[in-house]
Parts: structure tokens; C-alpha cells; sequence
């Protein structure tokens, strides 16, 4: 897939590119304008105009250093763009990767700004180590462009003052084995990918740019939010404030003809501190390749005085500060392809919407946190979910239990093992950090952490001015009994399809069931996570009777011990019963909200006959479902069929304000349609008509956000992590049913 802006005449006040597309939102690109890189520690957003507007560092939930996306004026953005506002942009992924490449086309030339972070190259013969640097490759493949760099780094959640330094003829004065070695090209994936390159050492010069721009932060003392956290590695990580500097690599056309790239120390509005700015001319064949981390010498200084060894500082020099060149990053970035396409290529669907459903993998895998296997369910905090004042914006840089157990499923239906038993390493860690009933958190953060202050950033205005800008949340200590039965039920399937549960594992979940036996009965703030009043949350019943049925389950195929199985079947009958005679309205003919809300819709119990509480073809649900089909005005939840979670205006949530229509509860209506065609088959046309048109809301590289607006615009975190788990799941469900109904 890719996407196009719009090809304009340039405006008479020669207006950039960057200004032009952003002047229809505000200031901001649309929220669905926006690709993603990533190396499963930290992730960055960037523009169709070439700018990197979003970037937490050095992890998912450190200090933002480019947040632009929330604060036009002081966010802070790396920016490469044509000068030229009348170029066409086209955005895409290099094929089976999360490599992003970004073209601007123009009848003067054409150049393109390729952006990844490294991942190493399974069996690297050279860069074992991931490299936790950010590059951007540009380049002109045709006629001449003319680029204008931008780095206005904005640390510490725009918060933190910084100092320039520009080091001129700058070198790294260290014997590296293998500086002078000459990596081999042939048979290179780039002779086939960047067909344009000219990998011929007789042909090109390059050599690395004499400037090193060196951005210093000062270190601010806080007295709230991560700065209170008891866990020392959420600490560090959420408090991450370090000096990061910028370099570059030029690559010459054939014959020796080099563009010319020159920092120039630049003050910014609203900036805390100085960026640097570069206008450059490339021709046909030049290339500018940027690098930008953490410098080494605040990563010496900050190792323990035992670490501080000659030895070990030549270590990590020789890991992660080798000696770069034009052919290092080339490699680097072939290792990154090879990465991402080894990866992908174990994903076992082959149904009709393989292309959806392999960026949606892809997408996940980015979410993933390598060192623990947590998914943080978006990489983004504080977009909203309606454009104005509504105040619903919610910091998603933690892994909830429901989202990730749901993740673990999506990536078992693909064949995709190893990740669920990444996560189920994670499961072990929280499991063993109950809370004092023996009851679990619904979120942690990506290490496993308990705390996570929300605090609010006042001097941050909010993307297109919705405020206000939260860190942290404050849901974490909410009661949400639905987890228990999205975890178990994602164990119960990673005992059948990935490996089979050990005893201490079993040990754990028979905890969790007999938590859930003696809780199910209390009030919650149910999946949506609402702050009003508990409730007794239809959803959040039919996933306790899930985590008791499946407990049941594991006890049947594994013979597991359980004193407690009488009292297990008696407590998953009378939920079933309590649904059954509490949530049904006989009236209305539906499932209801809740026991208390008993005429409001809610879109989560399409989940029903997804989670086996009920066959999809239940007269009572299909009702419900029917219900749920029909318009807002009309006493449903689905417009243009778009699917709203429930009624925010007449539901008690404890906000004000609309939202968007959600896009898991879309996909969840697509998956239910297709359980309830064994009945009906026409509903089945109608699943493939609901799928089809939810994934076009996608944007032009497939990516999808929490909420799609009355106009059709991206709403809410992104990308959302929950949105791609229930895309793969409709359409592995909708593929299987339709082999079984067609010839």
C-alpha cells in the first residue's frame, strides 16, 4: 500500500511542503497521514512530509524527544523535506519488513527518505548486537532535489532545556577489528530492493560528514509521576533523559560528484535549545545518510565505577559505537530487511487478506517489548479520541493483560510460537507480583512494574489543541474482572497449539480461577475502563465464566489436580444463569450493558459467540447483534457500518463529550456475523462487506488507530494494538467459514 498528498501548484509565498499539508489540521498532519519504525524497545512516527513527529527514547515509555504530534510549536521534530511544496509524497513499506520509505516526485527529480532502526540480521556475520540508532537515508534516484533537514529535539516531554555543541571534523579515535574491512555486495538484497544503488566501490566515493551535532539536556528534578516509581528499571527507563547526538554519511554519484550538508546552529519557536537546520541539493545517484542516539561518552559515564574498565569501555565501543561508513548502514539496513522478512516468513495465513493481516503481524511484532515479550498497546499517549475538549486522551505505553493476551492468540493463529512463548515468560513474572487478594493488575508496565502515576502536562497543548496531555494512568488500579478470562483463555490455547503448560504454570492459573470463583460477583469499571460508577458489566461476567471454563478445560486434557472443581463448575453455571436471566432485556430482545444498565447497548458482548459463551447462531444473540446493526437514532450502534462501543452520550462513563466509532467492535461484528451465518448464510456476505470496508478506514500503509471519525479520520492512540489483534482474528474466522460454506 502506499499513500499520496496532494500535488498543488507552489503557493505564492513558497510556503514548504511541511506547511502546506499541515494547514487543513490546525498545524499537524492527520493522524492517519503517519508510518511507523521500530526495534522492539522504542518506536518513531513519520509523516508523508518526511518528518519525524513522535519519538520516545531510548524505550517505548521513556521522555518523549520529538513530540511534535502533540504540540506543533514546542514538540520538537526531525524533519528531511523537498523545499519544493509541489511534489507528489508516496508512502510505503519495503515488501515484508517495517522499513519505511517515503517518495517525493517531482518533474525536477524524484528523491526518497528511507527510515528504519536497526534489527540484527539473524547469523550476522558482522553487526550481531542491535544498534539502537535512528537513520534516515536520503536520496535522489532521478533529475535533482533540493532537502531541508530539521532536528529541533525537544527533551524530557518538552520540559527539559538543551545545549548545542557542533564538533567539526569529527572522529572516533578507536582500533575496531574490523574498521577497514570491505563488506561484501554480491548477491547483496540491495542489488535487488535499491535496484538504483550503484554498489561499485570503483564508481562512488563516500566518506562520513565532518560535524557531529551533540544536543546535551539538562537534568530536571521531578518530584511526581515516573520520578516515584519503586521499580528501579521502570525508573530509569521512564526518566531517560540523555545527550544524543546527530552525524551523517555522504555517498557521491559516479565520477566523484558530492552534495555538500552543513549543520547551522539554529533557535526555534517555542524551543528549549538550539536545533540544527541543512538545506542540501542532491542529484541523481548522491546520497545523505543520518544517524542519530544516545552518544557514547554519557553511556561510559553513566556505567558503575566497576563497569568503567579500559576493557569493558572498548567492549561497548566495539558493539555499539563502531567505526560507520556508507557500505556499515548499507549493511545494516540489509540486516533489517533480512530481519523482518525472516521473521514474517513463519506467519502461516494464506487466506484473502494476507497482505492485511501480514502488516497487522508486522505492526504487532513492532509493539513488542524484546526484553520481557510484554505488548505495549500503542505507541503513543494522549491522542484523542474526539477532536475538541472531551478530555479523553489516555497514555497507552503499558502493556495491558487483555490487549496482550489477545495478542498472544493472534500471533498463535499465525504460527507465529515464538512470541506467545515470549509473553507467557511475562505472564509467569506478574503472576508472581499478585496483588495482596491475589488478584492481578490490569496493566504493568513493559517490565513487569506496578506504578504508573497519570500526571498531566500542562504546557503541552494537545494534538490540534485537544488537551489536555496525560503521562502515566490512572486506570491501573481499576477492577476489570474480564482479564482473567483473556488470559486464561489465551493459555488455554497456548497448551494446545504452542506448548504445553508446566505444573508450577499450572500451579498459577488454578490461583487465578479460584480468584476469579470468589470475585466474579463484585462490581467493575469493565473493558472500557470507565470512570463512573462499578457495574456488574455484562462482558466482564461472560470472561469470568471464560477463565473458570477454561481452567475446567486444562483440568479435562491434562489431568491436572484440582480440590476445587466442584466448586468450579457450580460458579461458571450460575454466571451463565446470571447472564443469561440479568443482562437480557426481554423487551428490547437484547444483551444489555450491564445488570444495572439494563436498556443500554454495548458492543463488547459481540464478543459472545467469539469466546464460546454462546453458538453465534443463539436466537439471543443474534437479536442482540441485530440490534447493535441498526443506527444510533434508531436505538443502535453502527453508522456507515462503523461500530460505536456504546452510546457516549446517554452512558455513564464519567467523561463528557462524543467519540468515534471503535474499530475493534467493527472487526468484532465482522467475526460475529460470520459464527452466525451457519444459520443464515446472507450474514456471511454481509461479514466480507464489513471487513472489506473497515479494512479501506486503514491508511495507505495499513495501519489502524483506536477510533474513525464521522469523516472517516483516524481518532485515538496509534497504531493500536488492539485494532490489528481483532483484524487477524475476523479474518482468520471469516476465511475458515467461508472454505466451509463455499465449494
Amino acid at each position: 500500500m502506499s499513500g499520496g498528498c496532494p500535488n498543488t501548484s507552489p503557493p505564492s509565498d513558497e510556503k514548504r511542503l511541511t506547511e502546506a499539508m499541515r494547514k487543513q489540521h490546525d498545524g499537524y498532519l492527520s493522524i492517519d497521514q503517519y508510518g511507523l519504525i521500530g526495534n522492539l524497545h522504542t518506536a518513531a512516527m513519520v509523516g508523508m512530509d518526511g518528518s519525524i513527529d513522535f519519538l520516545c527514547w531510548p524505550e517505548f515509555d521513556s521522555p518523549s524527544v520529538f513530540c511534535r504530534l502533540l504540540d506543533k510549536t514546542r514538540g520538537g521534530h526531525f524533519s528531511i523535506t523537498p523545499t519544493n511544496s509541489s511534489v507528489t509524497c508516496k508512502q510505503q513499506y519495503m515488501p515484508f519488513s517495517n522499513v519505511l520509505t517515503t517518495k517525493f516526485l517531482s518533474e525536477d527529480g524524484v528523491g526518497t527518505v528511507t527510515d528504519f532502526m536497526h534489527r540484527p540480521r539473524p547469523k550476522s556475520r558482522y553487526h550481531r548486537h542491535m544498534l539502537p540508532w535512528l537513520m534516515r537515508s536520503v536520496e535522489v534516484i532521478r533529475g535533482e532535489l533540493t532537502f531541508d533537514m530539521e532536528c529541533f529535539p525537544a527533551f524530557d516531554y518538552a520540559r527539559a532545556k538543551h545545549s548545542l555543541e557542533i564538533q567539526d571534523k569529527h572522529s572516533v579515535e578507536v582500533d575496531h577489528p574490523e574498521g577497514n574491512r570491505v563488506l561484501e555486495a554480491a548477491n547483496s538484497i540491495f542489488q535487488s530492493v535499491f535496484i538504483h544503488w550503484d554498489l561499485s566501490e570503483a564508481n562512488s566515493e563516500s566518506f562520513v560528514g565532518p560535524q557531529r551535532a551533540i544536543f546535551t539536556p539538562e537534568r530536571l528534578e521531578h518530584h511526581d509521576g515516573p520520578a516515584n516509581s519503586s521499580n528501579d528499571a521502570d525508573r530509569e527507563a521512564q526518566t531517560a533523559v540523555d545527550p544524543m547526538d546527530l552525524r551523517y554519511i555522504i555517498g557521491c554519484a559516479g565520477g566523484g560528484s558530492c552534495p555538500f550538508v552543513k549543520f547551522i546552529p539554529t533557535d526555534h519557536a517555542g524551543g528549549l535549545g538550539q536545533g540544527v537546520t541543512s538545506r542540501f541539493t542532491l542529484q541523481e545517484g548522491q546520497r545523505v545518510f543520518f544517524i542519530m542516539r544516545t552518544t557514547p561518552e554519557s553511556v561510559i559515564d553513566g556505567m558503575r565505577a566497576e563497569q568503567r574498565t579500559a576493557a569493558e569501555i572498548d567492549t561497548y565501543r566495539l558493539k555499539y559505537d563502531p567505526l560507520v561508513s556508507l557500505r556499515m548502514v548499507e549493511t545494516l539496513l540489509e540486516d533489517t530487511l533480512m530481519y523482518w522478512l525472516t521473521w514474517i516468513r513463519t506467519c502461516s495465513y494464506s487466506g484473502r487478506w494476507l497482505e492485511n493481516v501480514e502488516r497487522s503481524a508486522l505492526i504487532l511484532k513492532m509493539l513488542t517489548y524484546e526484553p520481557t515479550g510484554a505488548v505495549v498497546a500503542a505507541v503513543t499517549f494522549s491522542l484523542p479520541e474526539a477532536i475538541g475538549n472531551a478530555g479523553r486522551n489516555w497514555d497507552y505505553r503499558f502493556t495491558w493483560v487483555r490487549d496482550s493476551a489477545f495478542t498472544m492468540y493472534a500471533f498463535m493463529r499465525l504460527g507465529l510460537n515464538r512470541e506467545a512463548q515470549d509473553y507467557m515468560a511475562f505472564v509467569r513474572m506478574v503472576c508472581g507480583r499478585k496483588n495482596a487478594d491475589g488478584g492481578l493488575q490490569i496493566m504493568y508496565t513493559l517490565r513487569g512494574g506496578r506504578e504508573m502515576d497519570e500526571l498531566v502536562l500542562p504546557h503541552l497543548e494537545g494534538y490540534r489543541g485537544c488537551a489536555p496531555v496525560r503521562i502515566g494512568n490512572g486506570a491501573a488500579d481499576h477492577v476489570q474482572l474480564d482479564i482473567y478470562g483473556e488470559l486464561l483463555d489465551a493459555v488455554y490455547l497456548y497448551n494446545k497449539f504452542s506448548n504445553p503448560l508446566s505444573y508450577d504454570e499450572w500451579v498459577d492459573v488454578r490461583a487465578l480461577v479460584d480468584y476469579v470463583c470468589d470475585n466474579y460477583d463484585q462490581p467493575d469499571m469493565g473493558i472500557w475502563e470507565v470512570r463512573g460508577m462499578r457495574q456488574n458489566f455484562t462482558y466482564s461476567k461472560v470472561q469470568c465464566w471464560v477463565a473458570i471454563d477454561r481452567g475446567l478445560r486444562l483440568v479435562d486434557k491434562r489431568d491436572f489436580p484440582c480440590a476445587n472443581i466442584a466448586k468450579w463448575r457450580r460458579t461458571r453455571d450460575t454466571i451463565y444463569e446470571q447472564v443469561m436471566e440479568r443482562s437480557w432485556n426481554k423487551e428490547l430482545q437484547m444483551f444489555t450493558q450491564s445488570f444495572e444498565s439494563t436498556e443500554m447497548l454495548d458492543a463488547a458482548v459481540l464478543a459472545m459467540p467469539l469466546v464460546f459463551f454462546c453458538d453465534g447462531t443463539d436466537p439471543r444473540f443474534v437479536s442482540t447483534m441485530r440490534r447493535i446493526m441498526l443506527p444510533p437514532h434508531k436505538g443502535g450502534l453502527t453508522a456507515n457500518n462503523l461500530v460505536f462501543r456504546y452510546n457516549a452520550v446517554e452512558t455513564d462513563d464519567g467523561l463528557s463529550g462524543e467519540e468515534g466509532t471503535f474499530s475493534l467492535c467493527t472487526f468484532w461484528l465482522a467475526e460475529a456475523l460470520s459464527r452466525a451465518s451457519k444459520a443464515d448464510i446472507t450474514l456471511l456476505y454481509k461479514s466480507q462487506v464489513i471487513i472489506d470496508e473497515m479494512i479501506m478506514y486503514g491508511n495507505h500503509l495499513g495501519i489502524f488507530s483506536e477510533e474513525i471519525d464521522k469523516a472517516g479520520k483516524h481518532l485515538g492512540n496509534f497504531p493500536q494494538a488492539f485494532t490489528h489483534i481483532a483484524l487477524i482474528s475476523a479474518a482468520f474466522n471469516i476465511d475458515r467459514a467461508l472454505k466451509r460454506t463455499l465449494p
